[in-house]
């Protein structure tokens, strides 16, 4: 493995994602859908969660390691843009209770 951080994220990347369907199942249940756009960002960074996943999986899975530190890295990069968006979903749900 390149850098051996594909199994991490991976691992991370999944967890994250349930999150992800918890929440955006939360605001469905709680009729909170209807009031806020945090449903719809939830299910863009699911989906970025889901190319995290994917792209590490092929990461740990490929035998060429020029394409495998390729694929490790696309798959840390939308890791961090997902966790970032994680940080945000977190706190726009924080201000909407707030309110």
């Amino acid at each position: 493995m390149a850098n051996n951080t594909s199994p991490h994220i991976l691992n991370t990347s999944a967890t994250l994602l349930g999150f992800c369907l918890f929440v955006i199942t939360s605001l469905r249940i709680s009729n909170q859908a209807e009031n806020s756009n945090i449903d719809e960002f939830t299910s863009v960074i699911a989906i970025v969660f889901v190319f995290s996943c994917l792209f590490s999986f092929l990461s740990i899975r490929t035998s060429n390691l020029v394409l495998e530190k390729q694929l490790e890295t696309m798959a840390d990069r939308l890791f961090i843009i997902a966790l970032s968006g994680i940080l945000i979903i977190i706190m726009l749900i924080s201000f909407n209770f707030i309110k």
